[in-house]
């Protein structure tokens, strides 16, 4: 065996016991994921204010603090509003159970030539009344699963008071440990694993920023077209649809047809079902019109349908922290296959004929594409 495929056997076994803890230590990194995300959109902020000569502990405690004021104020407008809208909701629940026996269920037997057997409308009935009694009814249960154990409930209050503790060393200390993670790097790949996690970088700082943008603006979009139309639960809809847009057409799936029928209970009529969809027609037009492009640009590179798989498939390994990493993760991903592909065009494997494959500067980056094209001739 050569060195270098032994140092490429090495590098893989690394990566795979990397992967290995990861998977086993999944329970426990939700706060640090969390914590890491909050510090990695400060530090472009703090490193700003590091330029305007204040030490990196003054500007680090201004950006803290100004994460804890956004966060407690978010909280402090959208807990009273969710708590209104949810009261509403459960308020209308005896509505909505009357317009799905006496209006959608019997559509549904006659035109999908159903009996009434199929459909037991007490037990649906029986089965809202059990999970939905009240909002006292659903925090009783959260709790009642929470804190079955003391240890249970303790680990759950030990994770959110580490998120900010976490964030504030994390963000701190954000350079220096860049730093010393460069140190680390096998100098014959430094130049190359340097410009792969400039790309990462470039790609995930446009894509959480402008994403996190996108998804507010959603939000108010979808919550204040649905509360002006006179739509009771709009604003939790819109908060809805705005939050799931992360994956793509999710949140505009799931806020339409619970905008539909939400106003097919609380008016029946045609109109106001056009008025949801100029609504959400509205939001997807700004969305892929302005929004998206403006905000998060078109650097990411990821497709939909790859967006939907990394969703399903971290949650489906790592739970809510394989969600919460799926993206960024995809984005990284994606910049190693165009790596990966840029390697493959200039190797023997895919040479044209007997053409040398171009040569490479120290970056890995192909210098063909610095050479001009030879001008067409008509001869």
């Amino acid at each position: 065996m050569t060195p270098d495929v032994a140092r490429r056997w090495q590098g893989l076994a690394i990566i795979l016991v990397l992967f290995a803890v990861l998977w086993l230590l999944a329970p426990v990194l939700m706060p640090f994921a969390v914590a890491a995300g909050f510090a990695y959109l400060g530090d472009p902020i703090a490193d700003r204010l590091e330029r305007w000569k204040l030490s990196r502990t003054v500007a680090v405690s201004l950006v803290f603090a100004c994460m804890i004021l956004v966060v407690a104020g978010a909280l402090l407008l959208l807990v009273p509003l969710l708590q209104h809208q949810i009261r509403n909701l459960i308020d209308n629940i005896p509505r909505y159970v009357e317009w799905v026996r006496g209006v959608a269920m019997p559509w549904l037997q006659v035109h999908l030539h159903l009996g009434a057997s199929s459909f037991d409308s007490q037990k649906l009935v029986d089965t809202l009344k059990e999970h939905i009694g009240s909002v006292s009814g659903v925090a009783a249960a959260v709790l009642g699963q929470v804190s079955r154990s003391g240890f249970g409930l303790i680990a759950g209050l030990a994770n959110l008071i580490l998120i900010p503790v976490v964030t504030f060393y994390l963000l701190r200390d954000w350079d220096v440990l860049i730093e010393r993670i460069e140190r680390m790097l096998p100098r014959r790949q430094a130049p190359v694993i340097r410009r792969l996690a400039r790309e990462s970088d470039q790609v995930l700082g446009a894509f959480v920023r402008g994403q996190m943008l996108v998804m507010l603006a959603l939000g108010v979009i979808y919550g204040t077209g649905l509360t002006l139309m006179g739509l009771s639960v709009g604003p939790l809809i819109g908060m809805i649809a705005g939050l799931l847009s992360f994956v793509p057409y999710l949140g505009f799936i799931i806020g339409l047809g619970a905008s539909l029928i939400a106003a097919l209970v609380q008016y029946g009529d045609w109109m106001h079902i056009a008025l949801v969809l100029v609504v959400f027609g509205i939001g997807q037009v700004l969305e892929g019109y302005v929004l998206v492009p403006r905000l998060v640009g078109n650097k990411i590179g990821l497709h939909p349908v790859a967006v939907i798989f990394a969703v399903l498939a971290g949650g489906h390994l790592f739970g809510f922290l394989g969600v919460l990493l799926a993206l960024p993760a995809a984005a990284i991903i994606m910049v190693l296959l165009r790596y990966g592909y840029e390697r493959y065009q200039v190797s023997d494997l895919y040479g044209h004929g007997h053409e040398p494959p171009p040569a490479l500067d120290e970056g890995g980056v192909s210098q063909a594409s610095s050479v001009p094209d030879a001008p067409d001739s008509d001869d």
